[in-house]
């Protein structure tokens, strides 16, 4: 007789086991603990086996015969139901084990450890805020161009059309890393060119005609502030590495008598080499008087164990008339960059390698931080020559670097 509801309400747990059998070898198991368990009696190959369909109350009888029926289905074309179960279950596990999240964060701690600190914060916090809360959980073989670009278009919305330039690209590393472990077959973020709306780098402002340049120079030298950030705001020029650079320098990694500064470049985390010219060295040497005895080169007004402020040197130029769509910090570098080229002359491969550029040779290697110092010794000293005539308001005929 097939089962009821009613027959099934009613049945009382015992001192053993229970079956109550429906029809197509479903039954229903009352343990002496009072659980209901529903199984199937089937024989594949010969081999009386069982199936587990679920617990009742939580599945009902309608709903045990319909997983019943599915099983006989599957064992009408030749198939174990047990066995069928035992690979989709292990397809389950395999999946979230390679989830977007998972493969990113694998790929996130073997990279990053070659990357400056700050750069590494900045992708990992863009991945958790931006990317894992809708495809974090997702078989990263199973993400779709169109399931990716709704997710970036999240972030367009906010008005970040950078953050979400950067995703896409973020995205595509973790992706094509997926590929090389064999967990994905293709990168669907390449599908994507074009989908986003366009973003261009905004550009520093900087003030690269002469006697633009000239006029900023002369404002810099009667700067009335303290003689820390009015150091600052002198050297910046001389050796235009990055503001953050600057503020971070340290009295260690500075040799007056070789005209050396050595540290590590925080955007890339490699090692550079700034050659100082006298006028730099002139600098350094008056300021080691007043902040020698601190870690930092430019220490913060209010505690010398701390670095200058960041704003320092752009709140300095804006006290003088600039104001950030004309020129900041950071511009110096622009300036150096146009200038050293259009005025003096200097090959463009060592200005970026100063630069501390992504420089490569010929064969497609990274420069080391030696390659061509003695040229770029000489291009420094040039350079400060060529700003203390400027600021002189000499007329100052571009010359080639070779002669």
């Amino acid at each position: 007789m097939p089962l009821t509801d009613t027959a099934i309400r009613g049945a009382k747990p015992g001192a053993k086991p229970l079956k109550l059998s429906d029809e197509k070898g479903l039954f229903l198991l009352v343990t002496p603990s009072g659980g209901k368990w529903w199984r199937l009696k089937y024989r594949f190959e010969g081999k009386e086996k069982l199936l587990s369909l679920g617990t009742y109350p939580e599945t009902g009888l309608k709903d045990a015969r319909a997983r019943r029926d599915e099983a006989r289905k599957l064992l009408a074309e030749g198939v174990d139901p047990s066995e069928n179960r035992k690979a989709q279950k292990s397809a389950r596990t395999e999946q979230a084990a390679n989830s977007f999240e998972i493969v990113a964060r694998e790929w996130f701690a073997k990279y990053s450890t070659g990357w400056a600190k700050g750069h590494a914060d900045k992708i990992i916090r863009r991945l958790e805020r931006d990317i894992f809360p809708w495809l974090g959980g997702r078989p990263i073989s199973d993400i779709t161009a169109p399931e990716l670009l709704q997710t970036l278009r999240r972030i367009e919305a906010r008005g970040v059309l950078e953050t979400a330039h950067r995703a896409l690209q973020n995205c595509g590393q973790v992706f094509r890393y997926a590929i090389q472990t064999g967990r994905a077959q293709r990168d669907p973020s390449g599908d994507l060119k074009g989908a986003l709306t366009p973003w261009k780098p905004k550009h520093y402002p900087a003030l690269t005609e002469p006697p633009k340049l000239a006029e900023l120079l002369r404002s810099m030298d009667s700067y009335q502030g303290n003689l820390i950030t009015r150091s600052a705001l002198r050297l910046l020029p001389l050796v235009f590495v990055r503001p953050g650079e600057l503020r971070q320098a340290k009295w260690e990694e500075i040799d007056l008598n070789n005209a050396e500064w050595r540290y590590t470049v925080t955007k890339t985390n490699t090692p550079h080499i700034v050659p100082l010219a006298t006028q730099a060295v002139e600098i350094l040497r008056e300021l080691h008087g007043l902040t020698g005895r601190s870690v930092y080169v430019f220490p913060g007004l209010r505690s010398h164990d701390r670095p200058m402020s960041e704003n320092t040197i752009n709140a300095a130029l804006r006290y003088m008339g600039y104001d950030q769509e004309t020129m900041t910090g950071h511009g110096f570098r622009a300036i150096a960059r146009t200038l050293l080229d259009e005025e003096l002359g200097f090959e463009p491969h060592i200005i970026e390698h100063q630069l501390a550029h992504g420089v490569k040779d010929p064969l497609g290697r990274a420069y080391n931080r030696t390659k061509h110092l003695p040229e770029r010794r000489k291009m420094m000293q040039q350079w400060a020559n060529y700003l203390d005539k400027l600021k002189a308001g000499a007329e100052v005929v571009a010359l080639s670097s070779a002669a």
